[in-house]
């Protein structure tokens, strides 16, 4: 597991005070993603790699999305 302490957290542009969203993190090797409401909580980590491939999946219409 990664110290996730020290990590930078970005929210989505799209995201307000009333909706579910994420945070994400970018480190050298991996995404950390976590729940916005729940700073302190889990983050799932993601290799850089598989997270590219599913953003790139998202734009490309192959997964759907609202």
């Amino acid at each position: 597991m990664r110290d996730l302490t020290a990590a930078e957290w970005y929210k989505s542009s799209y995201s307000n005070h009333q909706s579910n969203c994420v945070e994400l993190s970018l480190t050298a090797h991996a995404v950390p993603v976590r729940d916005s409401k729940d700073p302190e909580g889990p983050a799932l980590t993601f290799p850089q790699t598989s997270w590219t491939a599913f953003v790139n999946s998202i734009k490309a219409g192959e997964l759907p999305h609202s």
